[in-house]
Parts: structure tokens; C-alpha cells; sequence
């Protein structure tokens, strides 16, 4: 019996399932850290991780659930990874990590992608780029070139965290145009390499990995790194995503008008379409989608908001004193809609791109000693991720992303029925649920790399909504009214932030 392995490796943890492919279900599964992977902050903005710490908890989590005297290593088939976007690992020609990987939140290069926005021009860049550079991967290099150049003048090659895992199992350095796309390091008129970005910054090409497909042998594992995992030698790395694509495949989200959403460490709605539009002031971003080709273009518009389920945690962790996430999804349910005035806004985590890359920090309005308890900080800290996605919605649909039905896997904050009946019921859109995960997504997407499944079609066959909730039309009058009130706070605050 053939088996698929999928590995995400995300900011807080890495994730693995086996996958039987000719049932479609998942056989068996693992996490690591059992905790959160440590995010490092060594000045107010930063966010770092370090690469091999990655890698310790994959080998870690491999073998655990390889354990399992169920699974046969030796069938083991084909790899897929996800993994954290837009982050910059730098290696030198022995192959060696020369500082820590600058991951997603991190927010020193806002001001580099900003000045390149309008050195090379907005309208060149939209129409070439569809995002200004930002505070992408190609901006934080360009960061560690003008503040590190001792370490950039010994930089070899570029890569973004699932290019460093893959190096790793395969010793290649390799990379795929969805992946160029999300570092800003895609044309999409030339539909190649952005080498107008690269010239404009000072960036040889010889840096980036080499481009090959998102689906499709990449690399096999060496010797070396299948006796760390516990597989085979040989075994194919035939597929590689970012977390936001590869979780819209985990959902089979891979046609124009389709949509998903996530809200793990952030919280995300990606839509996808066959037309390169661009919000004029990059706050949403269009990338290329996984299953994009000439003949058939797919995009992915993707709204991030950095401080979804990280907010919950630090609610649990600072205010509820470790409650379970259950208790406290049940606690946040004892509070009425909106929370009898109290207003969170989520933005903690680093520059936002929905606030044009501004860095306003977290808030907490309208506090009552005498009203407001832990219930009402619980589900004010739920309906603050709902309202700020919404927000960022609103953008999506000025570039044609008009969602009636959404996609979410049954996990992190949708776990919660409070998050997700106020999700469907502010949006307005039909939420469905489903029993998977980015790492499930990436053991089928192997698969079809790998010519196991000869379709993408095939490799969802059996996928079902477990759940579907409905906006509940009773609540919207008091939602519109909390979501008012929020929006309220939120200008408010970016006022104070510009001196307005």
C-alpha cells in the first residue's frame, strides 16, 4: 500500500499526516512542539526564527508519527510541504544559515519595499508586480544588504522556509513561481523572474533557487536525510506551497470564485481568480495560485490580518490563566454580542497590510470595571479577528472577490461556534467546514505531483463539508451595530497614529 506524507511547517508548530491515498483519509498524524515554536523579537517590529529549529521538530514529528507500528515507512510514496510565507533564509555556498530566518510579521523592511514602490512607481509596479514590494521577501533582503553587508556579501542563495526544509531532504535549492510570487520576485507580465525588482535593489539573480513546478519530482531524499526522518532514500519531494495556498488546496478552493479562509497564529480569506487584478493600494495581494498555468491562469488574493488566533493565545495565556480553548470558547459565549462595549483590535502582531503596512499596536476600548468581566474580554477578542477580517473583505471585493460561500478547515479558531456563527453572519456569506488541514492538503497535492493521483479532481474525491453554518439573520442588526462600533475605534486609533 502506497502512502502520502504532507508536513507544514508552520510559525508555531510543524505538522504531519500520513495519507492512504486510495481511501483519501488520513491514517495518521502528529505535532511539534507541543507548546508554540519561540518567535524571537530582538528589537520592537522584528519577528526571527531559527531555521534549524525547523528542521528539529520536523525530524522530531516525522518519526513520531512514523512510530506507529500501524505505518509502514518503507510505503511512504511521496512528500509535500507547506509552510510559512514570505519569510528570507540565507545560506552561504557551504550550505550554512548566516543569520536567523526574517519570518512573515517581522516588519523592518515596510520602509525599503515603501521607498521601492515609489522609486520604481506605484503604476509600474502594480501592473507588473500586483502588490507594491512591501515588506516581502525581496525587501528584507534588501534590508540585510543595506544594514548587514558583511552578511550579505557572503550570501550564496536565498530561500524562503520551505525552500530551506526541502534543501535539508534533498540537497537542492529550489524554489517554484508561486513561491517567487509571494517574495514579490515574479513578473507577472514577463511571467518570469522580476527582474526589474532585482535590478532596482541590487539583487543578483544567481541568488534565487532554482524554479521548478509546484507539482512535480523537486528533489528525492538523501541518504542522510531519510536516516534523520526514518523513510527511504529516493522517497520524491514532489510538491511545495505556501500555508495560504496550499490551506485553499487542502479545501479544494482551486477554481475562479471559490474561497477560503484560516485563522491560526493569523487570520487569512484567499480568493481565487483568473484575472491579475490588484488592490491600487497593495493592503490585499494578488500571488500565483497553485494550479496556475498559461492556459489556465489562477491567481490568489490574499487578505492577512497578523493577529488572529496569536490574540487569543495571549488572551488565554495573560488574562484567562491558561484556560482551555474550549472553556474559553464556552466562556466568550456567556457575553452578548459585542461584548457590552468593549472593543480589542487585533493589530499586535507587526505592521498590517489592510492598514497600508502601519504598525498601530493592539487596543483595548471601552472598558467598564463595573460591566466587564473575563467573558466579555474572551469575546471581545474573537469578534476583533471577525470584524478586522471583515474589514479587510471589504478591500477584497473591490478586486472582484465577492464571496457567498466560504471554505475553512475545522481547526483553530473555527473551532470555536461563537467565531465561526459571527464570521458567517458579519460576512454574510455560507461558511463550510471540513475535516482537514495544510498538511492533509499537502499529502494529496504529493500525490498528484508524484502521478499517484492522476488529477488534483482525484486527490479530493471524498472531501465533505462537516458543518455548515448560515449567517443568523437575528444577530446581524446587533453584529452591524458592534461591527460599527469597532470600525469606530479602529479610525479612531490609526487618527491618533498619523496625528489627525
Amino acid at each position: 500500500m502506497a502512502l502520502l506524507l504532507g508536513i507544514d511547517v508552520g510559525s508555531s508548530s510543524i505538522k504531519v499526516t500520513v495519507l492512504d491515498p486510495a481511501s483519501g483519509a488520513p491514517i495518521g498524524s502528529a505535532t511539534s512542539p507541543a507548546t508554540e515554536l519561540a518567535i524571537h523579537a530582538p528589537r520592537p517590529g522584528w519577528a526571527e526564527q531559527d531555521p534549524a529549529t525547523w528542521w528539529e521538530h520536523t525530524v522530531k514529528v516525522v518519526r513520531r508519527v512514523l512510530a506507529d507500528p500501524a505505518l509502514d515507512a518503507t510505503a511512504v510514496k511521496a512528500v509535500g510541504l507547506s509552510y510559512q510565507m514570505h519569510g528570507l533564509v540565507l545560506v552561504d555556498r557551504n550550505r550554512q544559515v548566516l543569520r536567523p530566518a526574517i519570518i512573515w510579521c517581522d516588519s523592518r523592511a515596510v520602509e525599503t519595499g515603501e521607498r521601492a514602490f515609489r522609486e520604481i512607481g506605484p503604476q509600474t509596479c502594480l501592473e507588473r508586480l500586483l502588490n507594491s514590494p512591501g515588506n516581502f521577501t525581496a525587501s528584507k533582503l534588501k534590508w540585510v544588504m543595506e544594514n548587514e553587508p558583511d552578511i550579505a556579501s557572503r550570501v550564496d542563495r536565498i530561500m524562503l522556509p520551505g525552500d530551506y526544509v526541502a534543501m535539508r531532504m534533498t540537497d537542492r535549492i529550489v524554489t517554484t513561481p508561486s513561491g517567487l510570487s509571494e517574495g514579490i520576485l515574479w513578473d507577472f507580465r514577463s511571467n518570469g523572474t522580476a527582474d526589474l525588482l532585482l535590478d532596482h535593489y541590487g539583487i543578483s539573480k544567481e541568488v534565487l533557487p532554482e524554479l521548478v513546478p509546484t507539482f512535480g519530482v523537486q528533489g528525492e531524499l538523501t541518504a542522510a536525510a531519510a536516516g534523520e526522518l526514518g523513510l527511504e532514500p529516493g522517497t520524491p519531494v514532489s510538491y511545495r506551497a505556501g500555508d495560504q495556498p496550499n490551506n485553499a488546496l487542502s479545501l479544494n478552493v482551486l477554481r475562479p470564485g471559490e474561497v477560503a479562509t484560516t485563522a491560526g497564529t493569523s487570520g487569512v480569506v484567499y480568493g481565487v481568480t483568473d484575472r491579475p487584478d490588484y488592490d491600487p493600494e497593495s493592503r490585499v495581494n494578488t500571488f500565483v495560485h497553485v494550479n496556475h498555468t498559461a492556459e489556465h491562469p489562477r491567481y490568489g488574493v490574499l487578505l492577512c490580518v497578523n493577529g488572529a488566533g496569536i490574540l487569543n493565545s495571549w488572551v488565554k495565556r495573560e488574562v484567562l490563566q491558561e484556560l482551555e480553548y474550549d472553556a474559553m470558547n464556552e466562556l466568550a459565549a456567556q457575553a452578548p454580542v459585542g461584548a457590552e462595549g468593549l472593543v480589542i483590535l487585533p493589530y499586535g502582531n507587526g505592521a498590517e497590510r489592510t492598514l497600508g503596512n502601519r504598525d498601530v499596536g493592539s487596543a483595548m476600548r471601552g472598558l467598564n470595571f463595573n460591566v466587564h468581566g473575563r467573558a466579555h474580554v474572551a469575546r471581545a477578542a474573537q469578534e476583533a479577528v471577525v470584524f478586522a477580517l471583515n474589514y479587510g473583505l471589504e478591500i477584497m471585493r473591490g478586486v472582484g472577490v465577492k464571496p457567498e460561500t466560504v471554505r475553512a478547515g475545522h481547526a483553530n479558531m473555527f473551532l470555536s461556534p461563537l467565531f465561526t456563527e459571527a464570521f458567517a453572519t458579519v460576512s454574510g456569506a455560507r461558511l463550510e467546514l471540513f475535516n482537514t488541514d495544510g498538511s492533509q492538503g499537502a499529502a494529496r497535492a504529493a500525490g498528484v505531483g508524484a502521478g499517484i493521483y492522476a488529477t488534483l479532481d482525484e486527490a479530493f474525491e471524498g472531501l465533505q463539508a462537516i458543518r455548515v453554518v448560515e449567517p443568523n439573520a437575528d444577530l446581524q442588526p446587533a453584529y452591524r451595530d458592534a461591527c460599527q462600533r469597532w470600525r469606530g475605534v479602529l479610525e479612531e486609533v490609526l487618527g491618533e497614529r498619523d496625528g489627525r
